[in-house]
């Protein structure tokens, strides 16, 4: 089931997308949270680490599962992403080490290293709450646009899109990976519940298609129609260039 929940500007909805969280976690201590990394979920993580200096919620029992990371990256380079998620997240509200999980982007064997992820994931799992951004080629992690859905840990080769979107993060577009290693969509589909997150209206045609009824690996994130339980958060900005549906019936 799909709910839309259209928010006034970036704050509100990064709030909103941090009370699902808390009440989540509130709910059960123990919960497996995925997360997502890019610049849409940092203001979510920003009122977490509020909510937490608060003392409205407690992280220290959760486990992390990250989408998703870039391929030669060391997990303390500056740009990757379980670096960005210990600056903005885990190292502020207290999230044990030892509970926190990434696919590795340094390796020998990429097919061992997508193992031992799938082996993680099925040991932990599964996902309780489920974050996403979503790409403006609609891809949901870093399942990009391809023939075929691929449902388990992979490893991907970066779209020119994304490539692009993501040199913002770096001195020079040469310096972005070409490469990610990354949940697949059936990692994705296993998660309890799923919230994803748009603010930018660039990325207001990937959200139309989610709701689309048709059901496309070109454009991954179509796949979340089949979920039974999904909230895509949106900015007004966003919302207003969904095109020929019914927001009476699908606004929460």
């Amino acid at each position: 089931m799909l709910q839309l929940i259209v928010c006034d500007h970036y704050e509100e909805l990064s709030r909103q997308a941090a009370r699902i969280v808390a009440k989540q976690v509130t709910n059960k201590p123990t919960s497996v949270i995925g997360f997502a990394t890019g610049s849409t979920p940092v203001g979510l993580y920003q009122e977490l680490t509020k909510m937490y200096q608060k003392g409205e919620v407690n992280f220290k029992q959760i486990r992390t599962f990250n989408l998703d990371e870039y391929v030669g990256l060391d997990k303390e380079h500056p740009q990757s992403y379980y670096r960005f998620m210990w600056e903005n997240l885990f190292g502020k509200v207290g999230i044990e080490k030892s509970q926190i999980h990434f696919p590795s982007g340094i390796f020998q064997d990429p097919v061992q290293a997508c193992n031992e992820y799938e082996s993680q994931l099925k040991k932990e799992g599964p996902i309780d709450l489920q974050i996403l951004g979503i790409g403006a080629n609609g891809h949901i992690g870093f399942n990009e646009p391809a023939e075929s859905f691929i449902l388990n840990t992979h490893i991907i080769q970066l779209a020119d899109k994304t490539i692009e979107a993501n040199a913002r993060f770096f001195r020079d577009k040469s310096e972005v990976p070409r490469q990610a290693i990354t949940m697949g969509v059936g990692n994705i589909m296993n998660a309890k519940k799923i919230i994803l997150l748009a603010s930018d209206k660039s990325k207001a045609k990937a959200v139309q298609s989610v709701f689309s009824s048709i059901v496309d690996p070109r454009v991954p994130a179509t796949i979340l129609q089949l979920h039974a339980d999904v909230s895509i958060l949106v900015t007004n900005e966003v919302a207003d260039l969904l095109k020929d549906l019914n927001l009476e019936q699908i606004v929460g």
